[in-house]
C-alpha cells in the first residue's frame, strides 16, 4: 500500500503518513503524554505502539483514531455566510485538502451548498473553484 503523504508537502520527515497508508496510524491534535516520542526510532506511538502524527494541519486530515478505533475519514466544511465568498472559500478548501479528503470534500459541498443556498448550482460553483 502507498503511504498517505506522497511528495514533499508540509508533513514532517518522520511523519508516519510518509511511510504508512491512512488507517495504519492515528492523528492527534498535538504532542501529548498519550503519544510519547520514542527516542529509539524517533517516532511517536500510543501505548499500544500505534504510530501517531501530531500535526493534522500539515497532512490535511482531522485528528482521529484511524488505526486504533478504525475511525473513518470525514471532512468538515464551514461554508461562509455570504454566497459571494463561496467560490474563494471552496478554492482554498480544495487546494489545501489532502488527496484522500478531496473526494469527501466535493461530496460534502454537493450536499451542503443546495441546502444553504437553494438557487446556487453546486456543480458550477465547484467547477469554478477547481479551475
Amino acid at each position: 500500500m502507498e503511504p498517505f503523504v506522497i511528495g514533499d508537502g508540509h508533513a514532517c520527515g518522520i511523519c508516519p503518513g510518509r511511510r504508512l497508508p491512512l488507517g495504519d496510524f492515528d492523528v492527534h491534535e498535538r504532542p501529548s503524554k498519550e503519544c510519547p516520542f520514542d527516542p529509539a526510532d524517533g517516532h511517536r506511538y500510543t501505548a499500544d505502539r500505534v504510530p501517531v502524527c501530531v500535526h493534522p494541519e500539515k497532512i490535511g486530515i482531522p485528528a482521529g483514531r484511524y488505526s486504533t478505533d478504525g475511525t473513518p475519514l470525514t471532512c468538515h466544511l464551514d461554508l461562509p455566510d455570504d454566497v459571494d465568498e463561496l467560490d474563494q472559500y471552496l478554492r482554498q478548501a480544495v487546494h489545501s485538502a489532502a488527496p484522500a479528503t478531496l473526494e469527501l470534500l466535493i461530496a460534502r459541498a454537493m450536499e451542503e451548498i443546495p441546502l444553504r443556498w437553494p438557487g446556487v448550482d453546486a456543480t458550477t460553483t465547484l467547477r469554478r473553484a477547481l479551475s
